[in-house]
This record gives C-alpha cells, sequence and structure tokens, in this order.
C-alpha cells in the first residue's frame, strides 16, 4: 500500500483524486484539510501553520499538494497559502522523509501568453485570426497571469530547490482547467480544458513514476483542437496520452 497524502481534498481537484485513489485500491489515503473532512482519515490544519501540519507527513510515501487559493489579484491569500502554505508543505515533507512531492501548480503560471498574439486569438475563439504557423507553450517557459500565477511559478521554482538541496521528488504539474461540470464554460477554457479522466491519468502516473524522476514540470490538458499548451514533453517523460478533448466535451452536452 502506498501511503499518499492529499491536502485540500475539500477542493474539486483533491476530491476527484482521493476518491480515485480509494476505488483503484493499493493506496493508503489521508487529508490534511483546513475544514473538516468525513470520508478520509484528516488532519485539519492551516498549511500556513509548520507546525500544525508537520505531523499530517510522518510515514507518507507520497504528498500530492492540491490545497491553494485561486484568487488571481488576492495577495494576503496567495501569500499565506501559495507561498507560506507550499513552502511549508516542502519543508515538513523533508523533515519527515516523504520521497515525492506532486505539486498542484496551474496554467496560470504561463497564462500571460494569452495577452498576446497568437495566443489571445486562440483565448478569445477567434481562430481565422490565428496564423497557419505558431508555436505552443512548453513546459520549460514562464509568463504568468496575476499574483496567483506568480505564486504558482514560485512554488515550481521552490520546489527545484527542494529538489536539489534535499533530494525530494517533486513533480510539478500545470493544470489545465478543471470543473464540476466537465466540460469548458469559456472560450478560453476550450484552449486549456483539462477532463476529469486526463486529470487522473497525470495526477496517477506522477504519483507512479520512477524514482529517477526527481524533478520536472509538466504541462497538463486534454487533447483540444486549440489548445496552446505544448503536450510532448509530459508524453515522453511520462507516458501521459489525454483521452478527452473539449470539442467531445461540449458536444456530449
Amino acid at each position: 500500500m502506498k501511503r499518499v497524502l492529499i491536502t485540500g481534498v475539500s477542493g474539486l481537484i483533491g476530491g476527484i483524486l482521493a476518491r480515485h485513489l480509494r476505488e483503484t485500491g493499493g493506496y493508503e489515503i489521508t487529508a490534511l484539510n483546513r475544514r473538516p473532512i468525513e470520508d478520509f482519515p484528516c488532519l485539519q490544519a492551516d498549511i500556513a501553520d509548520l507546525d500544525a501540519i508537520r505531523p499530517a507527513f510522518d510515514g507518507i510515501d507520497t504528498v500530492v499538494h492540491m490545497s491553494a487559493v485561486t484568487g488571481f489579484a488576492d495577495w494576503e491569500g496567495n501569500l499565506s497559502a501559495n507561498i507560506i502554505g507550499v513552502r511549508n508543505v516542502y519543508e515538513a515533507a523533508r523533515l519527515a522523509g516523504v520521497k515525492r512531492v506532486v505539486f498542484g501548480s496551474s496554467g496560470a503560471a504561463i497564462g500571460g501568453f494569452s495577452l498576446i498574439p497568437p495566443y489571445d486569438a486562440i483565448a478569445e475563439g477567434r481562430y481565422e485570426d490565428v496564423p497557419d504557423e505558431w508555436t505552443k507553450i512548453r513546459h520549460d517557459q514562464v509568463r504568468p497571469l496575476g499574483i496567483y500565477g506568480a505564486a504558482k511559478a514560485f512554488g515550481e521554482a521552490l520546489g527545484r530547490h527542494y529538489s536539489d538541496a534535499y533530494g525530494l521528488s517533486v513533480l510539478c504539474v500545470r493544470i489545465g482547467s478543471v470543473k464540476v461540470v466537465d466540460a469548458p464554460d469559456n472560450p478560453h477554457r476550450v484552449s486549456y480544458y483539462l477532463s476529469h479522466r486526463d486529470l487522473l491519468q497525470m495526477l496517477v502516473r506522477c504519483i507512479e513514476a520512477p524514482e529517477s524522476l526527481v524533478y520536472d514540470i509538466f504541462m497538463a490538458v486534454s487533447n483540444n483542437r486549440w489548445t496552446y499548451y505544448d503536450l510532448e514533453h509530459a508524453r515522453d517523460a511520462l507516458g501521459y496520452e489525454p483521452l478527452d478533448s473539449s470539442e467531445a466535451a461540449l458536444a456530449s452536452l
């Protein structure tokens, strides 16, 4: 049984993953959450408090860090959860001897590209204005959108430090648009839609990746016709092959 600690289980993505791993079998799931969780063993604490969260990491093999504040302009929330909080998660993992942290980053780490051509046309659904040849955004590029995007880029960079300095395996996933209703709800989300099924494939591949994969960043979207996320690195490093698309999701509504 692989012992997996998931932060933010009360959120959409954390909850989807926790339920999937439980149904799959082979995993012992615990939760670290600010609000009480009834379905899983849970330590209730704020990730901004290192001493409070530290016991949740004892005996854990892999941490999947999905707890976050998503306000793009909320400095205090981003500082507490997405800067101090992510440092505390890495530090608690280091102190407890955890082998791997899967960090829930965001497409917002490269979301600033949506403000410039040709990505702005794609984001706005003006496909007739997209040139015949254009380059997709890679995992090794950074152009944050908002304070939230900058905080996620910080989390990726801090993970690089913890990997280099302490040997902690840190795999960062730039998660696309995941909604309760499993379909995009505006033109921009058509480009970076990530289905529940593809989300789970990506996260499980990160959890199960070989120990030799010590640090990396992966773009995570479905197989969308108009995505500007380059998925080749995720395919090469993890074998990620998205099964869904925004077009199919919209057609099924």
